[in-house]
């Protein structure tokens, strides 16, 4: 077994192989790939340095919005300059340790992505249905103890996924057909029982995602009935029009989770490998790309927070 220890069937290291019968194409397809991951950064990194220094933005709603482009921007820098490192120089091998970590923080930033979508929707809830109650419910000290709560479960849900991994053999080579570390992915190069990583994965998912998911649609629910009891069509149109920008981030993030999930577990054979690991990429840089640009577009207030800090900039210059 190539990379493997004499005394173990434990690899020294695996080799990504990049997105699988497109390898004549990874430049090409880096170009894309490298353009999102600039525009993630700047994005999410504009919006923290806009919430952080902006008065008016020093709001729960904000708050949260801040923690999903902090998570959103960690968890695009655990795989994509690894992945242009493959694209570009052929750097293929990981390092056994190395690509454990990788693992952990790519499922465990995703969860928290998920956790902080859900705490959005809670926000948009009691803003809505107790709005004279709003500042008084998410006080900071709140807002630090669910924010701390999220983080907290997904480390936990995820540090067994390691432990899982480390304990099975290795006979089947090391070559991973993937640009990153995923939990199945390294699993199925194992010739060990593996019954236990699948089970895992999906309570984990069901734990995370679909805790998150009902908790969204329940907060939706409610809402959706405080907003039709409004006297006025002005007042309803205003009361959702604060969610629009949330739902546009759910859909993001859900749609190719979902999709991603399902082709992965019954796409089988009639979907290509390389485009389902296409798909995972996408899966994971796509919301954090969009996301700031969503709430760029349609949240009135960091718009003018933007205008407001670049006039403030050009009056600082012609001073």
């Amino acid at each position: 077994m190539h990379g493997a220890n004499s005394s173990s069937l434990t690899p020294r290291y695996f080799i990504l192989n990049g997105i699988p019968e497109l390898e004549a194409l990874h430049t090409w397809i880096s170009l894309p790939f490298c353009f999102m991951y600039i525009i993630t950064v700047l994005g999410n990194c504009g919006l923290i340095y806009l919430i952080s220094h902006e008065e008016a933005l020093h709001r729960p709603m904000y708050y949260f919005l801040a923690l999903l482009s902090l998570t959103d921007v960690s968890v695009c820098t655990s795989f994509v300059p690894n992945m242009l490192c493959i694209f570009w120089f052929n750097l293929k091998e990981i390092d056994f340790d190395a690509c454990l970590v990788q693992m952990f923080f790519i499922h465990m930033l995703t969860g928290m992505e998920s956790g902080v979508l859900m705490l959005m929707a809670l926000d948009r809830y009691v803003a809505i249905c107790y709005p004279l109650r709003y500042s008084t419910i998410l006080t900071n000290m709140v807002i630090t103890k669910v924010g701390f709560a999220t983080f907290s479960r997904s480390v936990l849900l995820m540090i067994p996924f390691t432990f899982l991994i480390r304990r099975l053999p290795y006979c089947k080579g090391n070559l991973i057909h993937h640009t990153y570390c995923d939990h199945m992915s390294v699993a199925k190069l194992s010739c060990g029982n593996i019954k236990i990583n699948a089970i895992y994965g999906l309570i984990a998912a069901i734990l995370i995602g679909g805790f998150d998911m009902f908790c969204i649609f329940m907060s939706y629910t409610m809402i959706i009935r405080a907003v039709v009891n409004l006297p006025s069509s002005d007042a309803r149109h205003k009361a959702f029009s604060t969610c629009t920008s949330h739902i546009c981030a759910i859909v993001i993030t859900y749609v190719p989770a979902f999709f991603n999930f399902f082709t992965h577990r019954f796409g089988g054979r009639t979907i290509p490998h390389h485009v389902h690991i296409f798909i995972a990429n996408l899966y994971l840089l796509l919301p954090p790309t969009l996301n700031p640009i969503v709430y760029g577009v349609k949240t009135k207030q960091i718009r003018e927070g933007v205008i407001k800090l670049f006039l403030e900039r050009n009056i600082l210059r012609m001073s």
